[in-house]
Order: structure tokens, then sequence, then C-alpha cells
């Protein structure tokens, strides 16, 4: 656990729950669930048992950074990485990795999103301890896979080769983007897809060493951020030289080019939570699968609707099927379901 160090990538803006989330304060900080904890904090509170507080580091936008600062008041300052502008996930990784190393060699690491949401958290952290003694002497990427429930075509999929070491590992044969529905079925009959949750665990060398290989733009601009971590000149490099970095996600960078990468099938229930349909699964529902978040809401002769609202706003309504109504502050959202993602076309 001394080693273990834990990356919460909290820099997206969650376009597609307008109104609740918004640029200025977007989903990843919202009690989404109406449980009284955001999606950042719920994250946090996942690897209280995997590794300690002073180990976890967040890595978001730097007009985010008192929101997380006030969300989790524990977490050491330093440990809040602002990024001056967003360049996906790859140098947002590089940019935690780098400052992670200076301070421990050998660290061994999971890199999570802010925003998913995961039910049965010891199966969780069961997973994660296994990839975790995977990587921890080995030059080897884990990433969890999640057992499919349905032919998703809103997440990318992992295909695994038939073998599986004493752990249930198995080794990666292809990375895939999301498909159409029609491959999506395929992919449930074939047994040996799974969904990629966007989590990945590695070593500091591993990562570090496949960064330089794969994405050297990267890696250089890294190193020559390198000599200015934890000085007072630190942001000023940082603005200068973090926007150089080329724009590409880490699946891009590194995960589809390394040959020593393996994915261990995970059964814990979980959602990226990307849209008001992934909600609405996750919530409780009544009779007629309605699910609501809101202190005063009414519904009659509705169903298959989700109901949000932040405030103490009195809701009535009726008669409606399959409809998202959403209220924030003066901003609010009357749509079909399965017109969803037509919200961010709507509010451009």
């Amino acid at each position: 656990m001394k080693h273990t160090h834990v990356i919460i990538m909290a820099g997206g803006i969650g376009s597609r729950f307008w109104p609740i989330s918004v640029p200025e304060y977007p989903k990843q900080f919202i009690d989404v669930l109406g449980i009284g904890k955001s999606l950042l904090q719920l994250t946090v509170e996942r690897f209280q048992d995997i590794c300690p507080t002073e180990n976890v580091w967040v890595v978001t936008s730097k007009k985010y950074v008192d929101i997380v600062c006030s969300q989790i008041p524990q977490l050491p300052e330093q440990h809040i990485l602002a990024e001056p502008v967003g360049r996906n996930t790859a140098p947002c990784i590089a940019y935690a990795c780098w400052k992670i190393k200076q301070k421990d060699a050998c660290a061994n690491l999971v890199v999570t999103p802010s925003d998913a949401l995961i039910i049965q958290t010891n199966e969780f952290t069961r997973c994660i301890q296994t990839a975790l003694n995977k990587t921890k002497d080995s030059s080897a990427i884990v990433t969890l896979g999640i057992h499919p429930t349905r032919p998703e075509t809103g997440y990318g999929y992992i295909a695994a080769c038939e073998e599986q070491d004493s752990e249930g590992i198995h080794r990666v044969k292809a990375f895939k983007e999301k498909p159409n529905l029609e491959i999506a079925r395929k992919y449930i009959e074939n047994g040996n897809y799974y969904w990629n949750a966007g989590i990945f665990v590695w070593n500091i060398n591993t990562v570090t060493t496949a960064l330089k290989q794969f994405a050297p733009q990267i890696a250089s601009v890294m190193d020559e951020l390198n000599p200015f971590l934890y000085t007072e000149n630190e942001p000023d490099a940082l603005a200068r030289l973090f926007p150089t970095c080329e724009k590409i996600s880490i699946d891009y960078a590194v995960m589809e080019k390394s040959s020593d990468i393996f994915v261990l099938p995970a059964t814990f229930e979980w959602s990226d939570l990307g849209n008001w349909s992934s909600l609405h699964t996750q919530l409780p529902h009544d009779k007629n699968n309605n699910a609501t978040v809101g202190n005063h809401i009414k519904l009659f002769d509705c169903q298959n609707c989700i109901v949000h609202t932040t405030e103490n706003q009195q809701v009535v309504l009726e008669g409606l099927n399959g409809y998202i109504v959403a209220q924030k502050e003066n901003k609010l959202l009357v749509c079909r379901l399965e017109n969803e993602q037509m919200i961010k076309e709507f509010t451009d």
C-alpha cells in the first residue's frame, strides 16, 4: 500500500448531463444520485482500502481546483494537478506520472475516471489488488474489463485471448471502438469481449517507458517540465509547455500499441454514467419505471421518466412517457429520452 498511488482524471465537462452539469460545474462534482456525495467523492472513497489518501492525485482543469479542494479537503494541495488546457488523457496521465516518479520511484499506479459508478466496492477492491500484484514487479499493463450485460453501443470493448493466468488475467487481443448494434451483439455472443472501463494499472517505470516509446512528443515535453516540478516555477513552466502536448487519449497513445497489456474481467456492476439513460438505470424506480432525484417531485400517470432537480423546487408532471425533466437554477430541460443524444446540439 505504501507505493500504491491513484490518479483520478477529473477534467471533463459532462455536456450530456445539461442542465445539472455545466462547464463551470461539471458532473463529476455533482451529487447526481441524490445521496449526498459527488461522483468524485465516491471515487476517492472507493480507493480508501487500496491506498492512503496522501497517495491520491486528482488531475483537473485549473478552473476546478477550488471545487476539488472543497470536496476533498483531506487531499494534499500539491496532489491537485491543474491542467492549463485540456489535452485529452495521455498528457493528463503523463503529467501525474512525472510528478509521482520524482517522489516515489517504486510507485505502482491505478488510473481511473472520476465519474463512473461502481456498486460492489468490495469486488472492485479485490480486482484492483489483483491487478496491482500483477504490475508491481513486471512490465505488464492491466486494464479492467466489465462483463457486458447487454449489446451496448456507447462503450468501447476489449477482446481477450482465451488463455488466462492463475488470477484470471487474460492477454488483450485487441481494443475495439464503440460498435454498432449488430457488432455489439456479436461481441456478446463471442463471450470474450468486455466493456472498456478506462481503468488502468501499471507501475511507474512501465508507464513512463511506454510513453517515451509510443508517445515521444508528450514524453519530451514532460522531460522538459521535469526540472520545474515541485518548485515555484512549476505553474509558469506548465502553462508554457503543457499546451504544446499532442492532444491524444491514452488508449490511442499507448494501449493500442503495447504488446504487454492484459485484461482482468470484472463482475462488479459498473456504469460510466455518460448520459441520462445510464443514470436512469442506476436509480431506484417506482412501479411505472420512473426515477427521481429531488425533494418535491410528484408524478401522475407518468412512465419511464427520469426527473432531476437540484434545489427544493416543487415539480408536478402528468401524462409523460419516456422523458427527461431536469432543472438547475434558471435552466430547465424537457426532452424525450430517445433524443438525448441531441442535448449537446440543443444547448450549443
